[in-house]
């Protein structure tokens, strides 16, 4: 598969999807299996070959929907940002709580499918296609959430790209913590527990030392408290960032 777009090329969302009356397989269905894949056996492990196995298909016949890996990215970006939609009817009235509540089925998401951080929104992702139908669904609940804010539209910009943020970020870590955490409960790894007590032991990490072996030793990986964590991570931003602000400007 091609790795990039050619030049000019146009978006896979701008192209219809294969002619006839009975196309064999939607977009949707090419996504939901790669998705399948990527959450079993990691993105590496997707292929043209696998996803068609999986949808029973031939490998070539794939190529009528997508051409590129780009354009399977693509697919995979708005599948997962369709996941984050947050149903109308479990949206708040008040704009912090609706904007939070979007961050966290985010966030949620996001952890869901560990592999997506690194595979989306690193170098080579997506985040920087044009938006899929999800996406611009996503982007307008987002902004819908700030409807009632006493924020201008450069304000509502500002705090969404600073969620956004905060959540890829907090995705990332936590997202790395939980593997490793999950790794090393199913293979312990004893030399490299006594490398680390020996380090404690030398004296050359006080703080450390204090941190993790003291009386009430906190929990860094607990999944439980990595969401405590988050969402009080983002109330203190969303309120920080409210409380800054002046009056809404007025345009001339």
């Amino acid at each position: 598969m091609a790795q990039s777009n050619a030049a000019g090329e146009i978006p896979i969302w701008a192209r219809p999807e294969p002619a006839g009356r009975r196309p064999r397989f939607s977009r949707d269905q090419i996504a939901a299996a790669a998705l399948a894949i990527a959450d079993a056996e990691g993105f590496e492990a997707v292929s043209m070959r696998k996803i068609a196995a999986a949808l029973g298909a031939g490998t070539m016949s794939l190529y009528r929907y997508i051409a590129t890996k780009a354009d399977l990215m693509a697919l995979l970006d708005d599948a997962l940002l369709g996941e984050a939609l947050v149903p109308e009817s479990e949206m708040p009235a008040d704009w912090r709580d609706a904007l939070a509540t979007v961050a966290s089925r985010t966030r949620a998401t996001l952890l869901r499918h560990t592999w997506a951080v690194h595979a989306l929104h690193g170098p080579s992702g997506a985040q920087n296609e044009q938006p899929g139908p999800n996406g611009l669904r996503h982007f307008e609940q987002s902004l819908a959430a700030l409807d009632g804010a006493p924020l201008d539209a450069q304000a509502k910009a500002d705090l969404l790209a600073i969620v956004d943020d905060y959540v890829i970020g907090h995705a990332l870590q936590a997202g790395e913590l939980i593997t490793r955490f999950r790794t090393t409960q199913a293979m312990p790894g004893p030399m490299t527990e006594e490398f680390t007590a020996s380090q404690l032991a030398s004296g050359d990490y006080p703080h450390v030392r204090a941190l993790l072996t003291g009386p009430a030793a906190p929990s860094l990986i607990d999944p439980g408290r990595l969401e405590q964590r988050f969402e009080s991570g983002l109330r203190l931003l969303i309120d920080g960032f409210a409380a800054q602000q002046g009056p809404p400007r007025q345009r001339d």
